[in-house]
């Protein structure tokens, strides 16, 4: 390719070094991961970065670039050379999308004795996309205007496509099903509630499909960039508006959580999340899985937004939680080491009592056997007529689902009834600590054997609350190691009693604002 190459007056170009950079940029374009792995030095120090955050060391570079399937593609315009010595060079290059607009690549390149010319930092100013289909699948500036004024004026939402919204067809992440929808006729009322309190919709975000699912992954659209740990994933169902709020489109994100796809996503991301207690907003004009535990939450980057939403549903309550706080050492035991010590350190200050709850097996089983058969009760005879439309792992979660017998749910739907009774008793009033997940976000590329093994343990601890109807709040208060060894966000999820919802969030905001 013939480019442009700039230098400072009477500077010499390095020998080799623009033959590098033009290898480098025609294996980004041919996505050849085994020549652009050879091109970044070797080491832990090694640099990436761009809008979703900063990569750190060779193996999490690479680790990014096996994942996100090639480079938008780009012609490359021009070459800005500046030698640092003889062995450093920064480069600048000029580049524009195939799709649209213009970008800037960054990188300091220096010269390995054995390896030649090698990148150890780089930065990517890329062309920022009017939709990121990733996260949204349709925006507006707003795409819904308020319907009055509130506590939420001026507050974009980005709503998880499972919600009616007037005007606009329901997709439920899945672009066949979206093909065959009409527009909606109403507005659910869970998303009403918000746009009379002065919040306006800035789009209809990304789901899981059918929400079933709390990794965050979707096979058609993509999976949405984590904001907090680049290269992991971002945590589902509630992926697309989890995602939005995180990296700042969005103030505040509308979404369902059934089996923890409201607090993991805020676990992953870093937010304040808030799965309510059960029946206490109308799930009418939401598309549902598993009605026994479906519930409508939200997502935000700070407690007052938090706060103000639930109260624009809910509205304003006089109740006040005694802060008293207690652990079960039955969740324990799926946690690793690293992730019981962030915890007890975060917990230490309540001198929280333990309490036998009934056994997190138990209650997962029951779970386990009414979400699914639920869930083909709600879609089964969508799924079944459209074979070939869903991606892995929702797949299989609906081939399961469509062989649960009605023996087992009605035994499970008996166990349901003693588990709560037995839970209200041990909990009463008080506020059940526990992480909101097992582990930080998981790296996009885990295997589907590692990514079982840790939704198996998140469900343990989220099926807890979704047993027992009550409301759970996750809190960004905890760490752990995420994906290349880096710090990532863990969320502290408090359990209250049943309607304490707007309370739990005044109280914890008390506590850890």
């Amino acid at each position: 390719m013939t480019v442009s190459v700039s230098l400072p007056q009477g500077v010499e170009e390095p020998e080799g070094l623009v033959d590098a950079v033009l290898a480098y940029e025609t294996a980004l374009m041919s996505d050849d991961v085994a020549a652009l792995d050879a091109a970044f030095a070797p080491g832990a120090s090694t640099l990436r970065g761009d809008a979703t955050g900063l990569l750190v060391g060779h193996d999490a570079i690479a680790a990014f670039r096996r994942g996100r399937g090639g480079a938008p593609q780009r012609q490359l315009l021009a070459l800005h050379v500046r030698p640092v010595d003889a062995d450093n060079a920064l480069v600048v290059a000029e580049v524009a999308a195939r799709r649209g607009g213009r970008g800037l690549q960054t990188q300091l390149w220096r010269r390995d004795a054995e390896l030649g010319w090698v990148v150890s930092a780089a930065h990517v100013s890329a062309p920022a996309p009017a939709v990121d289909a990733r996260i949204w699948r349709t925006v507006g500036t707003p795409l819904v205007a308020p319907h009055g004024d509130g506590v939420l004026d001026g507050v974009g939402i980005a709503v998880k496509d499972l919600f009616e919204l007037k005007g606009f067809a329901l997709g439920v992440g899945n672009p066949t099903f979206l093909a065959t929808s009409k527009p909606a006729k109403r507005t659910a009322p869970a998303l009403e509630a918000l746009l009379k309190a002065g919040a306006h919709v800035t789009g209809i975000a990304q789901t899981d499909e059918f929400a079933y699912s709390i990794a965050g992954a979707n096979a058609h659209y993509g999976t949405p960039p984590n904001a907090a740990v680049p290269g992991a994933l971002p945590g589902g169902s509630s992926s697309g508006p989890a995602s939005a709020v995180a990296n700042g489109q969005a103030d505040l994100g509308l979404g369902t959580d059934t089996a923890g796809s409201i607090r993991v996503p805020a676990s992953y991301q870093g937010l304040w999340g808030l799965r309510p207690t059960h029946d206490a907003v109308s799930l009418d004009g939401v598309w549902p899985l598993a009605p026994t535990f479906d519930t409508v939450g939200w997502l935000t980057r700070d407690p007052a937004t938090l706060h103000n939403a639930v109260e624009a549903t809910l509205g304003a309550t006089e109740q006040r939680l005694a802060p008293e706080f207690v652990v079960a050492p039955s969740l324990r035991r799926d946690l690793d080491a690293e992730v019981l010590e962030a915890f007890d350190a975060s917990v230490a200050r309540f001198s929280p009592a333990e309490v036998d709850i009934p056994e997190p097996d138990e209650l997962l089983t029951i779970f386990r056997t009414i979400q699914p058969a639920e869930a083909w009760k709600s879609d089964g005879e969508w799924v079944a007529a459209n074979p070939g439309t869903l991606g892995p792992g929702v797949r299989e979660r609906f081939e399961i689902a469509q062989g649960m017998s009605s023996t087992s749910e009605a035994a499970a739907r008996e166990a349901m009834a003693v588990a709560r009774e037995r839970l209200d008793s041990i909990l009463g009033d008080r506020i059940l600590l526990l992480p909101s997940a097992s582990s930080a976000a998981p790296s996009a590329l885990a295997s589907a054997e590692e990514l079982e093994a840790v939704r198996g343990a998140t469900l343990r601890l989220c099926s807890v609350a979704g047993v027992a109807g009550r409301p759970a709040l996750s809190v960004p208060v905890l760490s752990a190691t995420g994906p290349a060894g880096r710090p990532a966000p863990l969320g502290l999820c408090l359990v209250g009693p049943r309607g304490s919802d707007l309370a739990l969030v005044e109280l914890a905001a008390d506590l850890f604002s």
